[in-house]
C-alpha cells in the first residue's frame, strides 16, 4: 500500500517535470526564432502610430478653439494678440 501511494507521487513528479521541460524548450525555441521580437516591434509601432493620432487629433482641437477665440474678439471689436508677443500691462493696480 505504500509502495503504490509512493510509486504514483513519484510517477506524478516525474510527469510533470516532463511537461516542465516541454514548456521550457518550447519557449526557449519561440524566444530564439525572433517571434516575440517581432510581435515587440509590431505592437510597439501601433503605440507610434496611436500617439501620432492622438497628438494630430489634439492639435487640430487646439487650432479650431483658437480660431473660435479669434472669431470672437473680432465680434466684439477686440483686436487678437499677435502670435508671441509679450503681454502689455498698461494700467495701475
Amino acid at each position: 500500500m505504500f509502495a503504490a501511494g509512493l510509486i504514483g507521487k513519484a510517477a506524478g513528479l516525474v510527469g510533470s517535470g516532463l511537461v516542465g521541460a516541454a514548456a521550457y524548450d518550447g519557449v526557449k525555441r519561440v524566444v530564439r526564432s525572433g517571434a516575440v521580437r517581432g510581435a515587440a516591434v509590431t505592437v510597439t509601432a501601433w503605440g507610434l502610430r496611436g500617439a501620432r493620432a492622438a497628438e494630430t487629433g489634439a492639435e487640430r482641437a487646439r487650432l479650431a478653439t483658437a480660431d473660435i477665440v479669434s472669431e470672437a474678439r473680432a465680434k466684439i471689436g477686440e483686436e487678437a494678440p499677435v502670435p508671441g508677443a509679450a503681454h502689455v500691462h498698461d494700467h495701475d493696480h
